[in-house]
This record gives C-alpha cells, structure tokens and sequence, in this order.
C-alpha cells in the first residue's frame, strides 16, 4: 500500500533539496541577466526577492508535505479541502511537462562535456557546431534519451537509495567543480574587471523597476519555491524536519552557485573578449553558453579541462533537479494512490521521454513549452500560497513551522505569504506584457512560440481537465488511515501465519 522509502539524514533531506533548486538556470540564465540589470543593483534586488518570495513559498510547500505526507495531489486536498484537489494536478502535472523538456536540455550539457573533451579547441566554429547539432534529430533524441535513462536509474532506486544517495554525491562535486571554474577564470589577466562588471556599485539602478522585475523572476525560477519539488521532499522527510532553516539553506545555496556561476562566466568573457561582452550576454541562455562559452573556454591555459568541468558542472545541475521532477510526478499521482514504486517510475519515465521528443527534434517547440510552463510555474507559487492562506497563515507558522524549527519565524512570514498575489500579478504580468509587445498583431495566436495565445490555450486546457476531473483524483488518493490499517492487517496477517 505505501511507499516506506524515506530520507534517513537532515543532510539528505537538505542536498536533495538544494538539488532541485540548482539548476541550469543558476549557471547559464542568473549571469547573463544580473549582468544585464546592472551587477551590484541586481544582486540587492535578487537577494530581497530570496528572502521575500523564495524562502517564504519554501516554507510553505514543506508545511503542505510535513503536514499531510503526500505528494501535491493528496497535500492539496487534505490541507484545504477536496475539491482543491485540482490544484495539485496542476503541481504535479507542470512539473512532469517541465521534466519533458528538461533532460532535452540536460542532454546539451552531456553532450558540450564530450565535445569539451574531442572538439572544442581555439578556432573551431562553435555556432556552426551548435546549428549542426541543434538540428539533428537523432542527436538530439539520443542525448534526450541518455538523459532520461540517468534519471531513471534514481528515482527507480527509491529516496533514500536513489535520491538521498544521488544528492549528497553530486551536489558538493557541483560546488567543487564551479569553485574549479571561478578559481581558474579569476586568475585571467584582466578578470577582475569582469568582477567589477558583474557587481557593479550603481546603486541608483534600483530605482529602475526592470531590474527588480527581472531579479524577483530570477529568484522564483532558480530556487524551485512553489513548484512543488519541496512538498513531495518533505513528504519523506523526518518527522520533525526543520523547516525554517532547511528553506534558508536551499535559498542561500542556490544563491551561492548561481554566484559561483557568475563569477566565472562574466571574468571569462570580460578577460578574454571584452569587446563582445554585450554581445555574449544579448546571445540568450544557449547563445551565451554553447557558442559563446564554448568558443571562450578552450582558448585560455589549460582550457579544455576548464570547459569539460564547467559543461559537467551543468550536467550535475539538470540530473540533480530532472529526476526531483520526476518524483513529484511518481509521488502525488502514482505512489499516493497505492502504486508500487517500480510501477509508477516506469510510467513517469515513459511519459516525459515521450513528452520530450518533440522538443529533442524541433527547438522551437523546446521554446514554446520553456515560455509555457516557465510561466506556469509561477502559478504554482501562487497556488501553494493560496493554500496558505485558506489554511491560515498565522496558524501555519504557529502550529507547524516554529514547533519545529530552531530558527524562530516571525509575522513577516505571514505577510510575505499575504502579499504574494500582488507579487505574483506583477512578475507575471510583466511577462505577459512582455509578450504582447512581442506579438501586438498575432498575440492570441496558438501556434506563435512565444505568444499570450499559446500559453492562456495550453493552460486553460490542462486547468479545465483537472477541475472536471477532481473527484475522481481526490478519490484516487489513499487517505492516512486507510493506509495506516492496511499495514496494520497486514502485520495481523503476517502474524497469523507465523503462529
């Protein structure tokens, strides 16, 4: 009936959750805009972001785990009632569709490490090398598929042998590599003055409201907060996980790589092609990182174990939050409902391989669903904070956060948690501004990549499918007890026999 697996360690239960927040985002997106955004000014406003949006949502989806031991779909319905149980298919159901894509991604990184290792040398054509692979199919599915199969093997060995084991392993190599990699760019003639690029100290930038919009979206996609990664952790956490403290240290690690990152891509470029600088950051997340980067790395000392540790550090960072995607899918709608793991990891890993092909053959579907659930996820924030609120704020960090938290939490988490809705309708509606401009003419056209059309259509149906469907997902969850007495006659059976 249940799945007993569980982290054994705070330490497991802590790496498996900076996991899922370090991602490729803090490597390739967090330097190119907070250096677009004016360094030092960014960082202020990226770090408030932490502290006002990302932590405070971390607390809460470890409160909607610790307090029901379910995975999203069953954390919804039995922290504010049955018929939200929709909002949690839409949790579960956005992570698996970022999974899809995800280990496309991934599969670049994989694949840039054996380039860094065979090919990239000084003078090779990195664009060409880029469009060549980009629009190959089969390169593209292979690598997909590797990807799958890495993650697969984690989340078919269970939590504290998969997850637990995974994590604590690949998360200190992560910060070894990175700390390689910003050591090595550092020591680069003129680096120094990518440093003082990156933390420039105009500070009267922070009167521009761009570079707060642009450091809060950044804080909300890099930390993984409301996306429901940490309600099905603290699903399998210990009984009295601290809470307070374990969202400080997931917030301030992921800070810490996305730093690392920074430090070492930024002092590169600057040191040794200052005069594409502009260029390089304009390039986008894959311009600058595939073509740019990999262009950059192999010509300085020692440069292509440099650009092999730097493209297996992103490596570390996709499997580690790939296969946290899978296991919210595997956990709120399988294993919540009495699957056995095997039975649900199979299924799961199926689907987002399939689900990925699409991207893996034709990058602008890739686009699309990255602008989509991106997007999405922020209205997964919004959801957990939702919850919150018609649970009780003030009795949520009364009655499950600071009973177990040494760090005392006080009414600012209440508020935080209170004004999130405004929060969230700025970032979100900048975005969606955003794409207006992009599309004045065809913004409500479906098959645009980047248009309001294609994102409100693959919402709205996925939204409309879950609430007709609500009562049948809510039922399909096992409840506490139910669960509770069929170990109980089971141990009664087991016993009888014995006797």
């Amino acid at each position: 009936m249940t799945d007993k697996d569980a982290f054994v360690t705070r330490l497991g239960f802590v790496t498996a959750a900076m996991g899922q927040a370090i991602g490729t985002g803090n490597i390739w997106r967090f330097p190119r805009v907070a250096t677009a955004n004016g360094g030092g000014p960014f960082m202020v406003a990226y770090v408030i972001a932490v502290f006002v949006w990302a932590v405070p949502l971390l607390m809460a989806e470890m409160c909607l785990g610790m307090h029901t031991r379910k995975g999203s779909v069953g954390a919804f319905r039995d922290f504010i009632g049955k018929r939200y149980t929709w909002l949690g298919g839409w949790h579960a159901f956005v992570c698996l569709a970022l999974g899809a894509y995800y280990s496309v991604t991934m599969g670049w990184a994989i694949k840039y490490f054996v380039l860094s290792i065979t090919t990239l040398r000084p003078g090779v054509d990195t664009e060409l090398v880029w469009n060549s692979f980009i629009s190959s199919p089969w390169q593209g599915i292979f690598y997909h598929a590797i990807s799958v199969a890495i993650a697969a093997v984690v989340v078919f060995r269970g939590v504290n042998k998969g997850i637990e084991l995974a994590s604590k392993l690949m998360i200190p190599t992560l910060f070894v590599l990175l700390i390689i990699a910003m050591i090595r760019a550092l020591t680069l003639p003129g680096a120094t003055g990518g440093l003082n690029y990156l933390f420039n100290p105009d500070f009267s930038k922070l009167l521009n409201g761009r570079v707060w919009l642009e450091a809060f979206t950044q804080a909300a996609w890099s930390t993984g907060a409301g996306w429901g990664f940490m309600t099905t952790y603290a699903a399998y956490s210990r009984e009295k996980e601290d809470i307070a403290c374990n969202a400080f240290i997931v917030g301030l690690s992921d800070t810490s790589a996305a730093l690392l990152a920074g430090m070492t891509v930024i002092p590169t470029i600057y040191a040794l092609a200052p005069e594409n600088l502009y260029e390089a950051i304009g390039a986008g997340n894959t311009g600058l990182t595939f073509i740019w980067l990999a262009r950059l790395l192999p010509t300085m000392p020692a440069g292509t174990l440099v650009s092999a540790l730097f493209f297996l550090a992103m490596t570390f960072a996709a499997v580690t939050s790939l296969y946290a995607m899978y296991e919210v899918g595997i956990k709120s709608f399988f294993i919540d409902a009495g699957w056995s793991r095997r039975k649900a990891a199979s299924v799961v890993v199926a689907l987002c391989f399939l689900g990925g092909l699409p991207s893996a053959i034709n990058v602008e579907f890739l686009n699309n669903q990255d602008q989509v659930w991106g997007v999405g996820l922020l209205v997964s924030g919004l959801f957990v904070a939702i919850a919150m609120m018609k649970y009780g704020v003030e009795k949520v960090r009364k009655e499950i956060i600071n009973p177990v938290s040494e760090l005392y939490v006080g009414k600012w988490w209440n508020w935080c948690i209170l004004c999130f809705p405004a929060m969230f309708t700025i970032v979100c509606g900048w975005w969606t501004y955003q794409q207006f401009t992009w599309y004045p003419a065809t913004w409500w056209n479906p098959f645009e990549t980047y248009s309001p059309g294609t994102m409100f259509l693959q919402w709205a149906l996925v939204i409309v499918i879950f609430m007709l469907f609500n009562n049948t997902l809510a039922k399909a969850i096992i409840n506490n007890d139910e669960v509770v007495k069929g170990e109980v006659m089971g141990e009664s059976i087991k016993g009888g026999a014995r006797s």
